[in-house]
């Protein structure tokens, strides 16, 4: 389906011409349509190449859309009554999620009418939800979350996956999660060639699980294949580090990660506001330090580099924090329209693909 083809599809979206076509589930989220709507706007003030097709209560859309003028003409409303609450179970969402906004968003992108899909939705019934409609890419066992991580290195983040698609990872997957990983960087950070580490509890090769053992030598003979570099164990204080651009766990210490870092970066936040107020001659030194101020407080924002990409499945989805606001919402969509206009998708199938090859059994002795 061609560009042509997609706007078309979304009616009132092809009045100012071709564009990236984003699914967004508008109801998901704690904050509600208004914040979401109000995360479009940004994105579409700041781009002209986006399009949106919105899914929700047709109603109360209407009416948000109505009031964004940098909306106008490229919102395509689909009316979907019903809302995945962050207290709905996977397992029921399964059962009876059809005719929710977050299933409709899905079905945009299964369709092809849109390039990805945003929610803020329920993590884990966006991803049972996902898996059920999009379908996991031949070769993988485990799709997995990867988030971006502010970092020392020139591209100002690292990349981290899994950060809670699942707590369970074996050594086969860990391997897959490096490749995805990798394939992730060279298309959204533009790497050539990804220096990927395995996080364990020290950087020596005795420590950790004896499933980290077995990923280290997995990992190490993928290299070349994926078109990346193993550096190794790495530990927690390298995850904002210059030493690796990816870095691979289980769900659950990846997920244990990223609400540390994003609590940290919240009270550092709340500690500088405080000291900067202690007196009249810090208030007087915060204003001379106002613009290197705004530049840190810019860096560590968790809203600015708010969405996770789910990995490994048949099309592109981007997870939003529940809490977000506008801010958090309009960086999730520029993920999202990012990676769809790169042709990462299909990017990341071919070299699963090529992976699953290459690690079918007798598959060396025929190359």
């Amino acid at each position: 389906m061609t560009d042509r083809d997609v706007i078309h599809s979304a009616a009132p979206a092809s009045g100012t011409g071709g564009g990236v076509v984003i699914s967004v589930d508008a109801m998901g989220g704690d904050r509600g349509p208004a914040a979401v709507v109000a995360g479009m706007a940004e994105s579409a003030a700041r781009n002209p190449e986006i399009r949106f097709i919105v899914h929700g209560d047709e109603a109360e859309l209407r009416r948000l859309v109505g009031r964004k003028k940098a909306l106008a003409g490229r919102c395509d409303i689909r009316h979907a009554g019903g809302v995945v609450t962050m207290d709905d179970k996977p397992s029921q969402i399964v059962r009876k999620g059809d005719g929710t906004s977050m299933w409709s968003a899905l079905e945009s992108v299964k369709s092809g009418e849109a390039g990805a899909a945003v929610s803020c939705g329920n993590t884990g019934a966006l991803m049972a939800l996902s898996m059920l409609r999009l379908r996991k890419l031949p070769g993988v066992n485990r799709p997995a979350i990867a988030c971006l991580w502010p970092s020392l290195n020139p591209q100002g983040f690292n990349i981290m996956l899994d950060v809670g698609a699942d707590i369970r990872a074996d050594a086969h997957d860990l391997l897959q999660y490096a490749l995805m990983g990798a394939s992730y960087a060279r298309n959204g950070l533009g790497l050539a060639r990804p220096r990927v580490g395995l996080l364990n509890v020290g950087t020596e090769e005795h420590k950790g699980r004896a499933e980290l053992k077995q990923a280290q030598d997995l990992i190490m003979a993928a290299t070349e294949a994926g078109r990346f570099d193993y550096v190794g164990f790495v530990e927690g204080g390298d995850l904002p580090s210059a030493r690796v651009d990816v870095i691979v766990t289980d769900g659950f210490t990846g997920n244990i990660a990223l609400k540390t870092g994003e609590g940290t970066a919240k009270l550092v936040g709340t500690l500088l506001k405080d000291a900067f107020a202690n007196s009249i001659m810090s208030k007087f030194a915060a204003l001379l330090a106002m613009t290197s101020l705004k530049r840190l407080q810019t860096r560590i924002d968790p809203r600015r580099v708010n969405g996770g990409i789910f990995l490994g499945l048949n099309g592109t989805v981007v997870k939003s924090h529940g809490s977000a606001d506008a801010t958090g919402v309009s960086a999730a969509i520029k993920l999202a329209f990012t990676l769809a206009k790169s042709g990462f998708q299909d990017r990341l199938a071919a070299r699963v693909a090529q992976a699953a090859v290459a690690a079918a059994p007798g598959a060396e002795a025929a190359s």
